[in-house]
């Protein structure tokens, strides 16, 4: 029996002491979701990729910000220390991870504007192969410190 007791007893203070976390704030709040994309232009094809990220990329993201699908973007030059890194980093801001719900849907019809069609889209960029190689991606969250 006092095995017993001595088992309740500790859940006891180990329920308070979860409960006493859950109550504790967070020093931060949630901010916005980037998403993150590494590219590597192919030799001599710097600026032929920046074109396309003038024209046909630059509509498609103004479209999109227009339509409050994505709050901003950006495009950086990177300055690559061996091949494998990138030389130029595209970066989306989303409101909130609930912006992503769908997103495809509320996007496509766009792209049929800026592109032409899905078929002009999807061979543009397979051609973008030709001067780019996507390194990778990734998607960050915002944490506001109060």
């Amino acid at each position: 029996m006092r095995t017993v007791s001595r088992w309740l007893m500790l859940l006891g203070l180990l329920c308070g002491t979860v409960a006493a976390w859950a109550d504790e704030e967070r020093a931060y709040t949630d901010g916005a979701v980037l998403s993150v994309g590494y590219i590597r232009t192919k030799y001599g094809m710097f600026d032929e990729y920046m074109k396309y990220l003038a024209g046909p990329y630059k509509r498609l993201m103004e479209e999109q910000k227009k339509a409050g699908t994505i709050v901003d973007y950006g495009v950086y030059q990177a300055y690559p220390r061996n091949p494998n890194e990138p030389d130029i980093i595209l970066t989306v801001v989303y409101k909130n991870w609930a912006a992503l719900d769908g997103l495809r849907d509320r996007v496509d019809p766009m792209m049929k504007r800026v592109f032409g069609s899905m078929d002009a889209a999807s061979k543009g960029a397979v051609d973008r192969d030709k001067v780019r190689e996507a390194l990778g991606s990734a998607f960050l969250q915002e944490l506001k410190l109060k």
